[in-house]
């Protein structure tokens, strides 16, 4: 059962990036370019995304007892680190850098993939090699 909420959850959430312009690469950086032909739709998109997360992680959040399961059965695990540091700031800057240079961020070029589109190929291979050299860092550190 967990595995069908997955997949009916994921193909609303693929649906949505599609319908919203997410997995177009030229619509996300007309957004991002604010001093050429600057695109505003992007925003109400995310800003769609927050309106509808607000309530259920308000909800999550005022749990009495933090063992409770999501309706999947999973675990709701909410961050308890509540500090912006150098690591939280460094990644924003990691992702807007690679989100602006290749018009994707990981859920839009999962979607993108899965149509056969050759820069979403391009972008999840350089995320994936970004994520295991990440991987291996933490790891010597």
């Amino acid at each position: 059962m967990a595995a069908l909420l997955a997949l009916v959850c994921g193909l609303i959430f693929g649906l949505g990036l599609i319908a919203g312009g997410m997995t177009d690469p030229a619509k996300v950086k007309g957004f991002l370019d604010l001093l050429g032909p600057w695109d505003p739709s992007l925003a109400l998109v995310m800003g769609a995304a927050i309106a509808v997360a607000v309530g259920p992680f308000a909800l999550a959040k005022r749990r009495k007892d933090r063992q409770q399961k999501a309706w999947s059965g999973e675990p709701i695990e909410l961050p308890e680190v509540q500090t912006i540091d150098a690591r939280l700031i460094g990644g924003g800057v990691l992702f807007g850098t690679g989100w602006g240079i290749g018009g994707f961020c990981p859920g839009p070029a999962l979607v993108a993939l899965s149509s056969g589109f050759l820069p979403a190929f391009v972008f999840v291979i350089a995320m994936l090699v970004g994520m295991a050299l990440h991987d291996r860092w933490l790891a010597r550190r």
